[in-house]
C-alpha cells in the first residue's frame, strides 16, 4: 500500500528519494514525505530535516523548491491513511520525542493504543494520530530507559508489538546508518558500490543496481553505505542472499501511451505469451511445468482443492475453478483470503491450497496460507512478483511472468494468471486422466492461439472508445454472463467501479430475474458477456427480457454471430475460441471499456481515488 525510498551513500539522496517516490506512485496515496540528515558545519551537531505534505509527490516537490536539501542519507514515504486523516500532521516521516529519530513505516501496529497509554503516562506528548509515531516514540523510551544502542532497541520493540511493518529509521546521532526491519509487507534493498538503496519494491532501485537483497520477516538491517548486516530479532547474525533482478527500466516506463493502464493493457499480446513460453509445446503437446511436475500425485490424490485471492485475483480463481472442476473433476472451493483467514475452516492434510495474488504480498493472502499449511495442506503459489512473500512460504508455484503492473486496477496481470491456471488444470486434467488426449490437444492448441487473438481484439481499440464515450455519463451499469463468462462480468464490473467511480454490478444472467431486473429501464446499460458456448441460446434470452423493458444492452459476442447484433445497441467483437479460454480474451474489451469510460470522464486512470496497487494490511 504505502510506498518507502531510502538511500545512504556518496550520492546526494534527495533526488533518488524524490525520483523512487514517483516511481511508487501507483501503489496508492495521499501524503507525502522526506526526512534527511542534513549536512552542517562541523561545530553544529548533524540534524534531522523533516518535510511532508498532503496530496501528491508534485506538490511535495513544489514545496521543496529552493530549500537546502543537501544530504547523503535519508527516508522517503507515500502514505495510504489507516490511522488518522490524510493531513499534513499524519503524513510520514515522523519525528521521536526528542526530534533525533525519524522513522517511516508500511502496516499496521494493532496494539498501538496500548502502548501509546503507557507512554503518556510517562509524559510522551504526540502529534499526530498515527500508530507509526507511536511506534517511534516506543523505540526511543526503550532506548533512553535501557541506555541501549538504537539496534538493539528496535529488536526489543518488535519483539513487544503486533501487527505487520516495514520500517526504515535515521538517527541523527548516527548520521552514517539506517536501521530497517520488516514483518508481513516487503522490503527489498539494493547494493551498489559504496552505496544502498532501501524500496517497497524493485521499482525506485532499478536505475542504480539490479543486486538486491530481499529482507526476510523478523530481520533488522543495519545498512551503512559500505555494510549491510541482517540480524534476527534474537540478535543473531544472517547472511544476506543477494539476487540478481530480471527487470528493465523500460518495463516501468509508459512507452509512450498516454497511462500505464493503457499501455499494460495493449502489452497483453505479449505477456500471455511470455506466460505461456517455455511451458506450453504445442508441437510436442506438452505442458512443462517443475513446480506442478514436483508436486503431480499431490494433485491426482486431492480431494479439493481451495483457492484463496483477493480482488481481481479472486476472479481469476473463479475462472479456474471451472477449468479445475471441467479438466481435474475435482471439488474446488473459491475463498475470499480475508474471510478464510478469520473463520475456522475443515482443512484436511493432503488438500492443496492455490494462493493466487499479483504482487505476492497480499497481507489476508499470505495470512490465509500460513495457517492451511499449519493444517497440513499443500500451498501453491500463484505470483507475479519474484521473490515475494507468498513465493517463499509456498511449498510450490508459478510466477505469471506479467512484467511490474504499475496501473493499479489490475490487467495484465489477471490475464497471465487465468492462463497460467489454464496450463495447470490441463497437465492435471491429462496427467490424471480426466480428459481425453484429443480434448487435451484442442485446448492447448486454442491457449497457444490466445496472444494472437487479443492482438486481434485490440485494433479495435478505437471502436471501443466510441462506445465507451456513449455510456460514459451513465449511474449505473450491469453486467451479466453465464458459466465460464461469469467471472469475466464480476471482474468487468469491478474495472468500471475502479476507473470510473460508476456504480457496477456483475451477476451470473442466469440470476438477473432474482432482484436485478428491478433496476432495469431506459437509463441502465447492460452489458452482456455472450460469446459462443453452451448457453449462447440462454443469454440470448435474457438479452431479449432486459430489451423488452427498454435497457440498453452492449454485447461482448464472438465475430460473426448474426443474432446479436440485431437486438443490442452496440457490441463489441472477440474471435471464435473454446469456452475454458475464452474468458482470456473476453475481459480485454471490459479493461479498454473501463479505461476509455474512466478517461472520458476526466479522471488519473493509474491512480484511481482510495486504491492501493496491493493491499499489504488488513
Amino acid at each position: 500500500m504505502c510506498g518507502i525510498v531510502a538511500y545512504i551513500g556518496h550520492r546526494e539522496a534527495y533526488p533518488i528519494i524524490l525520483k523512487g517516490l514517483k516511481r511508487l506512485e501507483y501503489r496508492g496515496y495521499d501524503s507525502a514525505g522526506i526526512a534527511l540528515i542534513q549536512d552542517t558545519l562541523a561545530e553544529q551537531a548533524p540534524h534531522l530535516v523533516v518535510y511532508k505534505r498532503k496530496g501528491k509527490v508534485a506538490e511535495l516537490e513544489e514545496f521543496l523548491t529552493g530549500k537546502n536539501l543537501h544530504s547523503h542519507a535519508g527516508i522517503g514515504h507515500t502514505r495510504w491513511a489507516t490511522h488518522g486523516e490524510p493531513s499534513d500532521r499524519n503524513a510520514h516521516p515522523h519525528l521521536s520525542g526528542n526530534g533525533r529519530l525519524a522513522i517511516v513505516h508500511n502496516g499496521i501496529i494493532e496494539n498501538y493504543a496500548l502502548i501509546k497509554q503507557e507512554l503518556l503516562s510517562k509524559g510522551h506528548v504526540f502529534s499526530s494520530d498515527t500508530d507509526t509515531e507511536v511506534l517511534i516514540h516506543f523505540i526511543e523510551d526503550i532506548q533512553q530507559n535501557n541506555q541501549c544502542e538504537l539496534e538493539e532497541a528496535v529488536r526489543i520493540a518488535l519483539r513487544r508489538v503486533v501487527g505487520a511493518y516495514v520500517i526504515v529509521i535515521l538517527d541523527a546521532d548516527h548520521p552514517d546508518t539506517l536501521i530497517a526491519a520488516r514483518k508481513g509487507t516487503p522490503l527489498v534493498i539494493g547494493v551498489g558500490k559504496g552505496e544502498h538503496f532501501l524500496a517497497s519494491d524493485p521499482s525506485p532501485i532499478i536505475e542504480y543496481t539490479q543486486e538486491v537483497v530481499f529482507v526476510n520477516d523478523y530481520e533488522v538491517a543495519i545498512v551503512k553505505a559500505d555494510e549491510l548486516i541482517l540480524k534476527n530479532l534474537g540478535n543473531e547474525r544472517q547472511t544476506p542472499f543477494i539476487q540478481k533482478l530480471d527487470l528493465e527500466l523500460a518495463a516501468i516506463e509508459k512507452g509512450g501511451f498516454p497511462h500505464f493502464m493503457l499501455k499494460e493493457i495493449f502489452e497483453q499480446p505479449d505477456t500471455i505469451f511470455d506466460s505461456l513460453r517455455g511451458r506450453l509445446d504445442e508441437q510436442r503437446g506438452t505442458i512443462t511445468m517443475r513446480g506442478v511436475e514436483e508436486y503431480m500425485q499431490k494433485f491426482i490424490d486431492a480431494q479439493r482443492v481451495i483457492m484463496v485471492a483477493c480482488g481481481t485475483s479472486w476472479h481469476a480463481a473463479l475462472t479456474a475453478e471451472y477449468m479445475f472442476e471441467e479438466l481435474c473433476r475435482v471439488p474446488v472451493e473459491v475463498e475470499y483470503a480475508s474471510e478464510f483467514r478469520y473463520r475456522h475452516p475443515v482443512i484436511h492434510p493432503g488438500d492443496i491450497v492455490i494462493a493466487i495474488s499479483q504482487s505476492g504480498e497480499t497481507a489476508d493472502t499470505l495470512v490465509a496460507i500460513e495457517e492451511a499449511k499449519k493444517a497440513g495442506a499443500i500451498i501453491f503459489g500463484i505470483c507475479n512478483v519474484v521473490g515475494s512473500s507468498i513465493a517463499r512460504a509456498a511449498h510450490a508455484g508459478a510466477y505469471t511472468h506479467a512484467g511490474p503492473e504499475i496501473g493499479v486496477a489490475s490487467t495484465k496481470a489477471f490475464t497471465a494468471q487465468l492462463a497460467v491456471l489454464c496450463m495447470i488444470a490441463l497437465k492435471v486434467g491429462h496427467q490424471k486422466g480426466t480428459l481425453s488426449h484429443e480434448r487435451f490437444m484442442h485446448v492447448l492448441h486454442e491457449l497457444a492461439q490466445v496472444p494472437d487473438k487479443v492482438k486481434e481484439i485490440l485494433q479495435q481499440a478505437e471502436h471501443i472508445r466510441e462506445v465507451a464515450e456513449k455510456y460514459a455519463q451513465a449511474r449505473d451499469f450491469l453486467y451479466l454472463g453465464r458459466g465460464y463468462n461469469f467471472p469475466v462480468a464480476l471482474e468487468g464490473a469491478l474495472k468500471l467501479k475502479e476507473i470510473s467511480y460508476i456504480h457496477a454490478e456483475g451477476y451470473p444472467a442466469a440470476e438477473m430475474k432474482h432482484g436485478p431486473i428491478a433496476l432495469v429501464d431506459e437509463h441502465l446499460p447492460v452489458l452482456f458477456v455472450a460469446t459462443h458456448d453452451r448457453f449462447h441460446e440462454k443469454i440470448i434470452s435474457n438479452m431479449q427480457e432486459i430489451k423488452a423493458r427498454r435497457g440498453k444492452v452492449i454485447a461482448v459476442i464472438t465475430k460473426d454471430d448474426e443474432i446479436v447484433p440485431q437486438m443490442a445497441d452496440d457490441v463489441i467483437e472477440v474471435p471464435e475460441a473454446d469456452e475454458i479460454v475464452a474468458p482470456i480474451l473476453n475481459v480485454v474489451p471490459l479493461q479498454l471499456l473501463a479505461y476509455y469510460i474512466g478517461v472520458a470522464k476526466g479522471y488519473d486512470v493509474d491512480k484511481p481515488r482510495n486504491l492501493a496497487k496491493s493491499v499489504t494490511v488488513e
